[in-house]
Parts: C-alpha cells; structure tokens; sequence
C-alpha cells in the first residue's frame, strides 16, 4: 500500500478522480468534495502525470473517461464500495443493538442455530450475529459481546461459565457404527477408519488423547480422514466416511435425530468445559445480557448427561 501511494502522490486523487468519474464534470466534482474547480483539475492532472496516461478526454463543459480512465474508475468503484460496506459493517457491530457471538462453526451450527427459534419467541428485538472463526479472538479489541472457549473456566480479563462438561465419545453413522459392532474395547477402533480433526490454531484434544485415557497406545500416525473444522467432521461422519470424536453437547441433538449413532460407554470425561466468555472490562449491554442468560438458560435445560 506505501507504494501506491508512492505512486500515486495522494490518496486524495482517487477520491478527486472517482467524484469527477461518477459525475462526468470536474465542476460537479468540485461542488461535491466543497473545493473550488481549478483544485479538481489539479488533482487530476497530477494523477494522470503519475500514471502516465490520460484518464479523462476533456471536451466544451464536458470530460469523458478514455479507455484507461475507465479500467482506473471501475476497479476504484468497487475499492470505495467494499470500504463503505466494511465501515457500514464495523459501525454496527458498535451499536449496542447488535449482540455478537463469537464460536466455532460447530457450535453455531448444532448447539446454537436449532435453539434460534427459541430466542426469537423470547427476545423478538434482539439482533443477534453469530461469528464463526478458527481462533479466539481478542473480544475487546473486536467488539464481541460473547463467546465459546474450551478450558478450565479461567481467562485473564474475562468472566465466564459453563456451557457444558467437556464429554467424549465416537460417533458415526448408523450403518458405520454396526459394521464396528465388533469393537468390544476402545482399543479395537484403532482398525476402524477414524475421522481426524486437526484444528491449526485452537488446541483441541486428538484420537491420541482419546485412545490414551483408556490406557490404549495409539501410533503418532494414524490412518484416516483428516479435516480442520469439527463442522466437517460431523458431515464426513454422517455421511459414512468412519468415524469421529463426538463432543457430547454438540452431537446429542444429531443423535437423537438418528443421524449418528454413539458409543456413550466409551465416553472420556476430560475434566475440561465449553464456556460461555465476555469481558471484565466493559458492561454488557442489557440485549447481550439477555443472550448470555438464554444461553446458560438453554445450557442448564439440556439433556443430562448419558453414559
């Protein structure tokens, strides 16, 4: 970007070059951005001394864009309009009518996303945006009024509570999982074809850890499908392709539908949790507030724990 504006000279000439191109007038222009006319002309001519081509064919009280002048206008355009919808969307997000939740795509998918209905009929004034991300983002300097972190409970600067224990076990899909009904110990699923999440920046327990906690040594590679979204996980898993960690409170939903099935005597409580996290340093404003006790409130009415 420090070169193109090395090139360029300013800034200010864009802004001076896309007025006069969208009203075909260096006077238009000048009544526009409150300068006088001889300082849009200026402008512009540096421009075109900078680039080295002329952007505007000038005529008697007219100025037509040339063929580079137009190439120049159509990529500016869309520059300023995606700066307008970024700053659009940036000044929401500031206002307090908006309540943002910061979560894995899992957890917006299959804990939050069949639950909406639910808020809707409760808090119809509520807006709520659900972020996806594959990090924890810094919620103060993003603005986010909420957010799901796995841990023990205890975050420097942010309050917290539980959403749910942190509770393991595989699950698949009806028919992978009668093909492994074979499997009498946990350690006979090291022959199965195994989903992998391999998440690259959130730490995130591994078919390892899994096999660990069982006392079963499991080799440091493993064959298997590998993917870095446990959203894509529970798909491949669904969809037959072996099977996969399931994290209880994300898949009890898919399981009572019938779409997996779950080895619940297999389960590994880590001694871990899914929280519920915002920031010390600011109020919650009263619609992030309502959130966040819906939140808990849906939490605290789940299906207990089945194992």
């Amino acid at each position: 970007m420090k070169s193109l504006w090395k090139q360029l000279g300013s800034p200010r000439h864009l802004m001076v070059f896309e007025a006069a191109a969208r009203l075909g007038s260096f006077t238009r222009a000048a009544g526009e951005l409150n300068v006088r006319q001889p300082a849009i002309s200026a402008s512009i001519a540096q421009l075109e001394a900078a680039l080295g081509v002329a952007l505007f064919a000038r005529a008697h009280r007219r100025v037509e864009l040339t063929a580079a002048g137009q190439r120049l206008y159509s990529d500016t355009t869309r520059a300023f309009e995606q700066l307008a919808f970024s700053v659009a969307a940036i000044g929401q997000l500031a206002g307090s009518d908006y309540v943002t939740l910061n979560a894995s795509t899992a957890f917006n998918n299959y804990w939050i996303m069949p639950r909406l209905a639910d808020l809707q009929a409760r808090h119809p004034q509520i807006d709520l945006r659900l972020q996806s991300s594959d990090r924890e983002p810094d919620l103060d300097a993003e603005n986010i009024s909420l957010a799901v972190r796995r841990g023990g409970g205890d975050w420097p600067g942010y309050d917290s509570a539980l959403i749910a224990p942190e509770v393991i076990f595989p699950v698949a899909a009806p028919d992978v999982m009668a093909r492994a009904a074979a499997c009498k110990d946990p350690a006979d699923l090291l022959g199965q074809r195994l989903i992998h999440l391999e998440e690259p920046v959130r730490d995130r327990p591994a078919w390892r850890d899994w096999f660990a906690s069982f006392g079963a040594r499991a080799p440091a590679r493993q064959p298997g499908l590998r993917l870095n979204d446990y959203a894509l996980v529970l798909q491949a898993a669904m969809a037959g392709e072996g099977i996969a960690f399931g994290w209880q409170h994300v898949t009890d939903r898919l399981i009572d539908q019938g779409l997996l099935q779950a080895r619940r005597d297999w389960a590994w409580h880590t001694g871990q949790g899914f929280y519920l996290v915002w920031s010390k340093a600011r109020p919650l404003p009263d619609r992030a507030v309502l959130v966040r006790d819906w939140i808990l409130g849906a939490a605290a009415c789940a299906a207990p724990l089945r194992v």
